[in-house]
């Protein structure tokens, strides 16, 4: 007699790629159900992607109030309000919004939602609260968490979920850290008007880009007041009143109203009851899985950003489309990570898709090297002291573009068609073949015809 279930998939968490695959699943027939103990959309809905651009949006209005005058618009300086609380309750709103969108749609779908925490007692069942159910399958899709370093002082931190919900804004702040998170921050806070110091431990922040990008994004970051420290850490940080003394590796110390700790994030594991299936770890303390997302035990599964894979939404969700098909749909499929899109929204933004050009050239041997930096128009009248700059990647055996780079006001929307052509293989022939639009900057990615470099 077959073995019997409640349902035929549990997911736990309810963030982009665990609804994903419940509303997937259920449309191909699954009996599904979803447990989520935080907020339905996850981290990118709650307390990332979304109120991270909204924040981005808010704190590059002061600029336009500024670049303004050079179009002929006054507006006296004495008159320009900003009231963090406003920014934070319309945000609240929104996510509020969002999330009874993936409420409403999990119940179209007919998947069961549970709300409290999991913890599995065996391979196959799951407590929640007072309640225990059973199903076939079982994937985790519970995302990561900061991580925050223990040093002294370590309570005193800030991590970047807290950033969302601050009462108020500080006069000075420092951000500790060298990834995505801590340079969006940074341009947040100090396009707010806040005093913002980045410290990194590293000689340059953005590990994993591009050198150009990076060496760039340092400049014009500093053109905009951040206080760049590279090779400094936190040794500990000690209350002041109402402020807080940062005291760093080379000896000197900072006072300031906010320390954000955005030096890292972990798989979100604790308490899920792992122990009690043959679930693995890898060495940097994400489950392991191989790559059709099967953890060592057959009835689990995971994925998403607590298997290890880039951390990034649309990751997720294709991986959740990939499972679903292999779960309940024809069993094929599998998950690309070569040339994934993702922009950085620090300011100005950033654009990438493909290999830097170090991976590159180990990958391809011989390149050509096409690179631009200009004024972008905007900032012809308005005065302000950005640049731009592009860059694209070629591989000269083949002619094929494998990679471009960018930094430039909303790059991000203009990425997402270049990594179109890039993953359809689109040769430098076939970017020199087509018409720009003008006068826009994304014309610089169809009339770059010299390269800077061959070899």
């Amino acid at each position: 007699m077959a073995e019997t279930f409640d349902f035929d998939l549990v997911v736990i968490g309810a963030g982009s790629g665990g609804v994903r695959l419940a509303r997937q699943s259920s449309q191909r027939g699954a009996r599904v159900a979803v447990v989520e103990s935080r907020y339905l959309g996850g981290t990118c809905v709650n307390v990332g992607c979304v109120p991270k651009k909204l924040f981005v949006y808010g704190s590059h209005v002061g600029e336009d109030i500024e670049d303004g005058a050079g179009y002929g618009w006054s507006v006296p300086q004495d008159q320009v309000r900003f009231d963090w609380p406003t920014l934070v309750a319309n945000k609240n709103a929104e996510i509020h919004r969002l999330n009874g969108i993936y409420g409403r749609l999990l119940e179209n779908a007919g998947v069961t939602v549970f709300e409290g925490t999991a913890s599995l007692e065996d391979p196959h069942t799951i407590r929640v609260g007072s309640k225990t159910v059973t199903s076939k399958h079982i994937t985790v899709a519970t995302g990561t968490w900061p991580d925050i370093p223990d040093i002294p002082g370590r309570e005193c931190v800030l991590n970047s979920n807290d950033m969302f919900y601050l009462p108020q804004l500080p006069k000075e702040a420092v951000v500790w850290g060298g990834g995505y998170i801590a340079v969006e921050f940074a341009g947040i806070l100090a396009g707010l008007g806040v005093k913002t110091t980045l410290l990194y431990r590293g000689d340059l922040f953005l590990r994993g880009f591009d050198q150009d990008i990076r060496e760039f994004v340092a400049q014009e970051m500093a053109k905009k007041g951040v206080d760049l420290r590279f090779n400094t850490n936190i040794e500990s940080v000690e209350p002041d009143g109402a402020h807080y003394n940062v005291r760093l590796t080379d000896g000197s110390a900072l006072n300031t109203g906010l320390v954000l700790g955005a030096t890292g994030r972990k798989a979100l594991v604790d308490g899920l009851g792992l122990e009690n299936t043959r679930v693995a770890f890898t060495d940097s303390g994400f489950i392991r899985t191989d790559d059709h997302f099967q953890t060592d035990e057959p009835s689990i599964t995971a994925l998403g950003d607590v298997i290890g894979t880039p951390q990034l939404t649309p990751v997720a969700l294709n991986q959740a489309m990939v499972l679903s098909r292999r779960l309940f749909g024809d069993g094929q499929g599998d998950m690309d990570y070569n040339a994934i899109p993702t922009a950085v929204f620090c300011q100005p933004n950033i654009g990438t898709v493909g290999p830097t050009e170090e991976a590159a050239r180990e990958q391809y041997g011989r390149l050509r090297i096409y690179r631009t930096g200009f004024r972008p128009m905007k900032h012809t009248l308005s005065g302000r002291d950005e640049r731009a700059m592009m860059k694209l990647i070629v591989d000269d055996a083949s002619d094929r573009v494998v990679a471009a780079h960018f930094v430039g006001p909303e790059v991000g929307e203009m990425l997402q068609g270049v990594a179109v052509a890039i993953k359809s293989g689109a040769t430098k022939a076939d970017f020199d073949g087509t018409i720009g639009i003008h006068p826009t900057s994304a014309e610089e990615f169809v009339t770059m015809r010299e390269p800077e470099s061959v070899g």
